[in-house]
């Protein structure tokens, strides 16, 4: 107190210095250095995650706009406009690279290890797989962006924890880097697959008699994208539970125990297998099937991510948190996605009836 009123810290900086002298004098083999605390200093100033948020949701959003205009407007030339989004994400995503990789530095581990790291990461390999495709439509990255942006705003919610910590002891494994990265690296594939259903969905809707060939080439290059996408993250999913077999086996002496998480690992790859193979079901060919079954699939991921550590308790406890009320928005889009399903098998029937070639 007498420091504030006086504004002579001299007294304060001693003690300090005192204290810090007293701790690497006695525990110095145990305390980071100095340039892993400054590191540390300007991750939490600098606060990327958190900046990057409105970044990508921006850019993402004029991104999908433009791409949509293109479709309706063919004769609009968006090139460079489109060259220079790209650049921008490009950008952002080389910081979210760094972030990450400014956090494994800081920590001492993969940061994959709790509920903010694993969404943060997801973003990342949410944003790796709208770059892959990005070549193929402009569509997919602006749809990623966009669901980076929202996942790193779920990672800032209140009941998430951003503190860098140290790793409970069955984490403490090369198994970490590789488990969980891989089967967290599925996400990203998965969520484009259901943001490009969503988007078809609505490109479906806004078919008419003009639109109807525009439209309709673009949701089948977006459909084939897809299932790419959908087929790459079935492939990382399933990897990803295998390697965990093998970590459970050596952690807790058993491949598979019917833990909550690996049984809805399972049913997420079932789920995904079935969407895959519905390509060669008769009457679940077209691509409104394609698309609608690809954005609910999706909730077997959210199940297997959310419902499981929120909500179930087992042996990945270690990943859990308090349980939390379902958001409101989380209604209003099963309202939505409801919806523009029904609105547009409608618009898709009757789009059928009207090209329909009389016998």
């Amino acid at each position: 107190m007498e420091s504030v009123i006086s504004d002579n810290w001299d007294k304060p900086n001693e003690y300090l210095d005192g204290i810090i002298t007293y701790q690497y004098r006695n525990a110095g083999a145990i305390l980071p250095p100095v340039t892993k605390v400054k590191l540390e200093i300007f991750y939490n100033n600098f606060n990327i995650f958190w900046r990057l948020f409105p970044f990508y949701a921006t850019v993402g959003i004029v991104l999908l706009v433009i791409m949509i205009l293109k479709v309706l407007i063919p004769g609009v030339n968006v090139r460079y406009i489109v060259i220079t989004v790209i650049a921008l994400l490009a950008i952002g995503f080389t910081a979210h690279t760094f972030g990450l990789g400014l956090r494994w530095y800081i920590s001492g581990h993969a940061p994959w290890s709790n509920g903010f790291e694993s969404m943060i990461y997801v973003a990342w390999a949410t944003m790796l797989a709208g770059f892959i495709f990005a070549n193929k439509s402009p569509f997919a990255l602006s749809m990623t962006a966009i669901l980076a942006a929202l996942t790193l705003l779920v990672a800032h919610f209140s009941w998430m924890n951003p503190e860098i910590t140290n790793l409970v002891p069955v984490l403490k494994s090369y198994w970490l880097t590789f488990h969980v990265s891989i089967i967290t690296a599925s996400y990203g594939f998965l969520g484009l697959g259901a943001l490009l259903g969503f988007l078809n969905l609505f490109l479906m809707l806004m078919k008419t008699g003009k639109t109807l060939e525009r439209i309709g080439t673009q949701i089948v290059d977006l459909t084939r994208i897809n299932e790419m996408a959908l087929t790459l993250g079935l492939y990382f999913l399933t990897v990803g539970t295998i390697l965990g077999a093998v970590w459970a086996n050596e952690s807790w002496g058993r491949y598979w125990g019917w833990d909550p998480k690996e049984t809805w690992s399972l049913v997420t790859i079932l789920v995904y297998t079935f969407i895959i193979h519905m390509r060669q079901i008769p009457g679940l060919r077209t691509d409104y099937s394609f698309n609608l079954f690809a954005l609910l699939g999706f909730g077997s991921v959210l199940m297997t991510y959310f419902g499981v550590n929120y909500y179930l308790s087992g042996l990945h406890s270690y990943a859990q948190g308090d349980p939390v009320p379902v958001p409101t928005f989380v209604y209003y889009l099963v309202i939505i996605i409801f919806l523009l399903a029904v609105f547009a098998y409608t618009n898709e029937r009757k789009i059928r009836l009207l090209t329909a070639k009389p016998e």
